[in-house]
């Protein structure tokens, strides 16, 4: 009965946080903030899919990201929950790793994505003055990338599509944050941020699911 009411329960208190919590006061905002990610913690957890050191890393992942999330007002600080979390992910993942060449050829498009967007964000630091978020800013680009390609690798639809969402919302926020004004940022990165979460804490349940040919990909996952 709990894992049929803590989906519905995650998204309405994630669209209560983005659409009706004002900015003011910050506590409360930063309280609503997490609690989306309270509830997906909780949904990992009771997932019955499996009971392994893959479940323990992407806990873990999640709750360093929930971390960052109530600390990005510190931005290096949240900025550093959310890298130590993409780290258990990427671990996570690597234990599913099922070789297809197709999903390993992602590697390609996000390596040129991630580096085209790591040079507009230094450029717009360094134009800004804003020298001393270079090193972090640019070993978060990498970690997520690296996240982004070892959730393809893992031929899991839900962290495929959670990886992909993350980096979705980590480059809205990005360009809006050091480049340019994003319409209707807030709710895009918050939207694509709390799906992102649900779809890789659901990645526990599922098994490898997205094998594009026979031809082109392993069944053996690295233990």
């Amino acid at each position: 009965m709990l894992m049929k009411c803590l989906p519905a329960a995650i998204l309405i208190t994630g669209l209560l946080y983005i659409f009706f919590i004002p900015e003011e006061p910050l506590v409360i905002k930063i309280i609503f903030k997490v609690i989306p990610m309270l509830l997906i913690l909780l949904y990992a957890c009771t997932n019955v899919g499996r009971r392994d050191r893959y479940q323990s890393l992407i806990l873990l992942g999640l709750f360093f990201g929930m971390l960052g999330d109530g600390l990005l007002i510190w931005f290096v600080i949240g900025l550093s929950g959310f890298l130590i979390g993409h780290l258990f992910y990427i671990s996570a993942f690597l234990r599913l790793w099922t070789f297809s060449w197709l999903r390993f050829a992602t590697i390609l498009p996000i390596s040129i994505y991630s580096t085209w967007i790591g040079r507009e964000i230094v450029h717009s630091l360094i134009e800004k003055g804003e020298y001393n978020l270079i090193t972090p800013v640019v070993c978060y680009v990498t970690v997520i990338s690296i996240m982004g390609w070892a959730a393809f690798m893992t031929g899991n639809a839900a962290a495929i599509i959670g990886g992909v969402l993350f980096v979705i919302s980590d480059s809205i926020l990005s360009w809006n944050k050091f480049i340019d004004d994003v319409a209707f940022s807030g709710p895009l990165i918050m939207l694509t941020y709390y799906a992102a979460q649900f779809c890789i804490a659901n990645s526990i349940r599922m098994k490898p699911s997205f094998h594009l040919s026979k031809g082109l990909k392993s069944e053996r996952p690295i233990q």
